[in-house]
């Protein structure tokens, strides 16, 4: 049997066992991207095969997050796209403005970065005191680092650039302060904000919301997975709330498809339907 063939299967037991211990499932995770993370972690690890590691992982929870800081994926940053935060400014926000009250789930979370640019938003919008953030994510240390809100402040010239360019309307150094070589973003941002353990894969849905945000998660997922997660966002999203992905997401041709336009070309930002009333049939 070739080496290859030989990891793929200790993978494949080693996230049953995973699946079976902690009740994180990675079975449904694309395979190449969840391979390459595999092999990545196992490089930069005590152990050499995935065997050797398995007993350890099963059976030591500092093991297991070592591997899961390794396999999941907490790429982010402020205003990340932001023509996406500029049209979500320009087409979104008026309507969440007519709502008394505002529920935003966002998944796939990571470090906060997004979190944190969405309550800037929703700040110069007027919407701070009306609206609550949910953001969630399946690794409890990048939630860690979320709930702190501190980051490297050499990424303060990128992140002021990205704001600027989503229509930012203040100084973007209003939002932080400066301690050393960190940017300690400010408390009131985050005092709008619940911060959840959550996994996509085998989790229920996070109540009724308004607006959906999962960007640039979906594509690490299987297409039974993305069915499953595009269902479970469908059935907490309220009618005329709004579902937002990644750019190189895409709701077409999945079942959810049906109930939702989208609100601007390429942009990924979904709207519901409000659904027809029913007739009453007269007797």
């Amino acid at each position: 049997m070739r080496e290859d063939e030989l990891f793929d299967i200790e993978m494949r037991l080693l996230l049953d066992g995973v699946r079976l211990v902690y009740g994180h499932d990675f079975t449904e995770y694309a395979e190449a991207s969840i391979r390459r993370r595999v092999t990545q972690w196992l490089s930069s690890s005590k152990f050499a095969t995935l065997s050797e590691a398995q007993a350890q992982v099963l059976r030591d929870p500092e093991v297991f997050d070592s591997l899961l800081r390794g396999i999941t994926v907490n790429v982010s940053e402020m205003f990340r796209d932001p023509h996406f935060f500029k049209v979500f400014r320009q087409q979104v926000i008026p309507y969440l403005k007519t709502w008394p009250f505002v529920k935003i789930w966002l998944a796939g979370c990571a470090t906060g970065e997004e979190a944190y640019s969405l309550a800037i938003l929703l700040e110069e919008e007027g919407l701070a005191e009306r609206c609550r953030i949910y953001a969630t994510d399946l690794n409890g240390a990048v939630l860690e680092t979320a709930r702190k809100g501190i980051y490297h402040l050499r990424d303060m010239q990128r992140y002021t650039r990205n704001y600027l360019a989503s229509g930012g309307r203040a100084s973007f150094s209003d939002y932080y302060s400066a301690l050393y070589d960190h940017a300690i973003m400010a408390s009131r941002l985050a005092e709008r904000m619940v911060f959840a353990a959550h996994s996509l894969a085998t989790d229920a849905g996070f109540g009724e919301m308004h607006v959906v945000f999962c960007r640039n998660v979906l594509i690490y997922f299987k297409p039974s997975l993305k069915e499953r997660v595009l269902r479970l966002f469908n059935g907490c999203i309220l009618s005329g709330g709004f579902l937002c992905l990644g750019v190189k997401e895409t709701i077409d041709g999945r079942d959810v498809a049906c109930q939702y336009d989208e609100l601007a070309p390429n942009i990924r930002i979904y709207r519901k339907r409000y659904e027809a009333p029913e007739k009453k049939t007269v007797r």
